[in-house]
């Protein structure tokens, strides 16, 4: 039997840190009054931009950037 592999408290502590710091960044960016919503769509397209950019100026890896089981 195969044992069922879980993200660390740290690993989903980094987790938060990243999608919380894209959302701050939005709501930053935001030239209009309207209030953004959390938008996990939108946080996650910003994110897979910004980890492709740290992997390919080999700043860190994937699973340092955002933390993700490995099956």
């Amino acid at each position: 039997m195969r044992r069922r592999m879980e993200l660390t408290g740290e690993q989903i502590m980094r987790q938060d840190f990243v999608d919380n710091s894209i959302f701050e960044l939005l709501r930053s960016l935001n030239p209009t009054d309207r209030k953004l919503q959390w938008d996990i769509d939108m946080i996650g397209q910003v994110r897979e931009s910004v980890e492709s950019l740290f992997i390919e100026r080999k700043i860190c890896t994937a699973q340092e950037f955002y933390p993700y089981v490995k099956e």
